[in-house]
């Protein structure tokens, strides 16, 4: 187990911006960061990240937190995962407490998942370096392909023995469990009634070279292997099967080594397989990644655009994988980002083009090679086309459903002009085709109940049930509006702590009104205004107290009680405390708060030349009125009760006595709030 001074060391050191910039393309937003929110698919920013705060929110979501939190959410990680990951960026030592086998045994399926994926590949990574078998057929053949041996380090590649359970074995000697080595596809295990215990077991990866996958932080999630034989009963490549923890269509190759340089090259390489990304790596274009062989999907393209908005798809002379691959450029255009295609000469695909020149030449190459989709798909056609009207016809209808997925208008027009001139075509007839397909699409999203999907910029699935069959409920709540009653009390028990958060630590001149008068004996009500000046915590406090109120939510309870225990102890608030907090709704709850505040960066009200109010100004106000607001639902609350419990005359009037009393106070209350009964 982590020690607490490590993890306090941790959280000292490590900057948000700069783990998250790790994962999202962060841009400069007044003194905070915005960016695409990493948990769900849009197209304007609603992701911030505070430096001063040293916090996180994502608006579209709700989520937010620490750089733990972060990790958390993103990579899956568990909180000691977390704490370990930062330390080894930020190389903090970690310091170990003994756990006890109750605690060891407390590690979550995943967890042990990842565990013996990352024991797999120092495995193998040994094996291709050490082992005689290793070297003579793994090693030699990553250097025929040349790989330097820092480049095969880097990848951390490996070989798997040409044994039947040499691998599993070992694994079973250090510990690892079964369960484990078979639900990460590492070992297969079969029914065998002859053998010893029923079950015979095999490695997958048997006899192949092997490329570890990890994601984006650096986690290892499977394994693609290569056979080295001339076996043409088994396949050429084999990855690991999808698990918990790996998903195939979640994941591209390389992106953990290429994340930092996609983001300061603005620009990401996609090419097919595990080797292309590794030539053009050791080649000096480290802001490339694969797809490994699988058809790109939304998922992996949303990988890319949290990094940049721009790609550019690597194909090799293969005009028939070219064509296989043309739908990944549709995909892309729905993302709202800017794609870009290069081929490489006949014959030569990124890995053999890489090798026979030298870095100078293959980074002009690219620079200097690549064109838009529409040139594209025109140069690869057009020749088959171009002595028959029908086939031109077609690619120009092809070109132009590939524009009517793009959400920006402005971008539409562009591509739709470039398209006429380069087919020499009249733009009207080419808007005109435009529209019908947007039409069309209208048509079937209102159909199918999917018209929000369209009006999104997304077009519709048409393998998709329509809306009202998935979430027939839906069609009820259309036609009945449904309003969520207002929890009065919550609301005024957040703001009170949302202020503690904010400003408790703020000294401020109050303006209070109180009450004074007598004639005959007699008082009455009139309110003199008294100045006086206090900390805000103090205020609250002290008014809290006096009222005796305890907060009926119990996570606005506990930060409550953290914060007077600050207070008491050092006369004054660490917010840090709270956003670091072992109580992740704690620490989710004040994050959610203190992010909420910034929430009007992201709409650059002063670019508009919108004055946005200091809080600060008015803050005496903000606090008093959020304890007499606090005060007046808890006198209604308190009326209310005693009006539903009157069981017999003899209590009515005493009752009724204790109801006047309590409305001439709310009545007051709402005289220093200014409100009207």
């Amino acid at each position: 187990m982590i020690s607490r001074s490590t993890i306090d060391r941790v959280f000292e050191t490590a900057r948000v911006e700069e783990v998250i910039g790790e994962f999202v393309q962060l841009k400069k937003a007044g003194s905070n960061y915005k960016g695409l929110s990493p948990f769900s698919e849009e197209r304007t920013p609603s992701f911030m990240v505070s430096p001063v705060k040293q916090i996180w929110k994502d608006f579209s979501t709700g989520k937010g937190g620490n750089v733990v939190s972060f990790l958390m959410e993103q990579e899956h990680y568990s909180y000691p995962e977390a704490i370990r990951y930062l330390a080894k960026k930020y190389n903090i030592e970690i310091d170990e407490i003994e756990q006890s086998d109750e605690q060891k045994q407390q590690a979550d399926e995943r967890e042990s998942m990842f565990l013996v994926s990352e024991f797999a590949r120092d495995y193998f990574h040994k094996n291709l370096l050490e082992d005689e078998q290793g070297k003579a057929i793994g090693l030699s053949y990553f250097k025929e392909r040349g790989y330097t041996e820092e480049t095969i380090k880097k990848f951390q590649l490996g070989y798997a023995l040409n044994e039947w359970e040499a691998f599993t074995t070992e694994a079973l000697n250090k510990g690892y469990n079964l369960k484990y080595l078979e639900s990460t596809g590492l070992t297969i295990v079969k029914q065998d009634l002859l053998a010893e215990n029923g079950t015979k077991t095999f490695d997958r990866f048997k006899g192949r070279v092997l490329f570890p996958i990890h994601s984006m932080s650096g986690r290892v999630l499977g394994f693609g292997g290569r056979i080295l034989t001339n076996d043409k009963k088994a396949a050429k490549y084999l990855n690991s099967p999808e698990s918990d923890i790996y998903h195939k269509s979640n994941v591209l190759y390389g992106i953990h080594y290429a994340k930092q340089t996609i983001a300061k090259e603005d620009n990401c390489y996609l090419v097919e397989g595990y080797t292309d990304v590794i030539s053009l790596y050791q080649s000096g274009i480290e802001n490339v990644v694969s797809s490994s062989g699988t058809a790109l999907t939304g998922n992996q393209i949303r990988l890319v655009n949290r990094l940049t908005k721009n790609i550019t798809i690597l194909f090799d002379g293969d005009a028939a994988g070219i064509r296989a691959s043309i739908r990944g450029i549709d995909l892309i255009l729905e993302q709202g980002m800017n794609v870009r295609v290069l081929m490489f000469p006949d014959g030569d695909d990124p890995d053999s083009y890489s090798k026979k020149v030298s870095k100078d030449e293959l980074k002009n190459y690219l620079e200097n090679n690549s064109q838009d989709f529409i040139n594209f798909k025109v140069s690869l056609l057009m020749e088959e086309a171009k002595n028959d009207p029908v086939k031109k016809a077609g690619l120009i209808r092809d070109i132009v459903i590939s524009i009517s997925k793009i959400p920006d208008r402005i971008q539409r027009e562009v591509y739709i002009q470039e398209c006429a001139r380069i087919m020499d075509i009249s733009e009207n007839v080419l808007f005109n085709e435009l529209a019908q397909i947007d039409n069309k699409l209208k048509r079937e999203a209102s159909k199918s109940g999917r018209s929000s999907t369209y009006n999104r910029g997304k077009h519709p699935d048409p393998n998709e049930p329509p809306m009202d069959v998935l979430y027939p409920e839906m069609l009820q709540l259309q036609k009945t509006p449904q309003f969520e009653k207002i929890n009065e009390l919550k609301k005024y028990e957040r703001e009170i702590i949302k202020i503690l958060l904010l400003y408790g630590n703020n000294e401020v001149d109050f303006v209070d009104y109180v009450e004074e008068g007598e004639v005959e004996g007699k008082e009455f009500h009139t309110l003199k205004k008294e100045h006086f000046q206090n900390v805000v915590s103090k205020e609250i406090y002290l008014n809290l107290q006096d009222d005796e109120v305890e907060f009926t939510d119990e996570t606005f309870k506990n930060i409550y009680y953290d914060v007077i225990n600050q207070l008491n102890q050092n006369k004054n608030i660490s917010v840090d405390v709270l956003v670091n907090h072992s109580n992740p709704e704690v620490s989710n709850l004040v994050t959610n708060i203190l992010m909420d505040d910034e929430k009007h960066v992201l709409s650059n009200w002063e670019r508009k030349d919108i004055i946005v109010k200091s809080k600060e100004s008015d803050l005496s106000k903000m606090v008093l009125d959020a304890i007499y607001n606090l005060r007046r639902v808890l006198i209604e609350e308190k009326i209310s009760s005693l009006v539903s419990n009157v069981e017999n005359e003899s209590e009515r009037e005493q009752i009724l006595e204790t109801v006047v009393n309590y409305t001439s106070l709310k009545q007051r209350l709402f005289e220093r709030l200014n409100r009207v009964v």
